[in-house]
């Protein structure tokens, strides 16, 4: 792995910049438009479930670089998590690796989260249906939950510091107790929660996927990371 360069600009690699450079424009135009012109982005570019009208197959890509326009936060802790976990897996996979890895727990994330909404669709009264079919997501958290499977994975006993314990936990505890979290809230479905739980799961499991494929690849190439 290579040294981190002692500026701050040398803490991010070229993969990871881009990508907080282009959410933080993105939120910016969210909020300007929503707020000034009652433009909504998220009806063009938010991901919806395919029997909608406004459902376009681009939007299993572009969902994941659009948040709530009303909530910096949703966007600052995405990206502050790219942040912190995925530079490290930059550096260890390069930047076309990453790239990939990124966009495809991205998009499987989305997949997941509307093969979910179909499912609970079936399950509920006619009139209980509309509010399921015409929810929209947005978010790069099912990516960022890959990034978290992914460092947990090759870096399974890395001492991270979680607010608010006092204590360090290992990445592969913090990496199972959060997706076991996601499990048990989306099982739950609590009336008022919008968070898409399954989408987070969504893009560990496609992590999953991807990485032991590339390490059954790269075994039989005779490479290591």
């Amino acid at each position: 792995m290579n040294n981190y360069r002692s500026s701050f600009a040398g803490v991010l690699p070229l993969v990871i910049k881009n990508i907080i450079i282009i959410n933080g424009i993105i939120w910016l135009a969210q909020f300007v438009l929503l707020s000034r012109g009652g433009i909504d982005l998220s009806t063009y570019f938010g991901l919806h479930f395919p029997a909608s009208h406004d459902f376009r197959i681009y939007q299993l890509v572009t969902y994941m670089f659009l948040h709530d326009p009303y909530s910096f936060s949703h966007v600052f802790f995405n990206m502050f998590a790219v942040f912190m976990f995925g530079r490290t897996l930059e550096q260890v996979w390069g930047p076309k690796r990453f790239l990939s890895y990124y966009l495809v727990t991205g998009i499987g994330a989305g997949l997941i989260q509307l093969l979910v909404v179909f499912i609970r669709a079936q399950a509920v009264m006619p009139q209980e249906m509309f509010p399921l079919i015409s929810s929209v997501t947005v978010g790069a958290s099912g990516a960022v939950f890959g990034i978290l499977l992914a460092f947990g994975m090759l870096f399974p006993n890395a001492e991270l510091f979680i607010i608010p314990f006092p204590f360090p936990i290992k990445a592969k505890w913090f990496v199972i107790g959060y997706g076991l979290l996601e499990l048990v809230f989306g099982v739950a479905n609590r009336s008022g929660d919008n968070v898409a739980h399954f989408a987070h799961l969504g893009g560990m499991l496609f992590g999953i996927f991807m990485i032991l494929y590339w390490k059954n690849k790269d075994k039989r190439h005779g490479r290591h990371y």
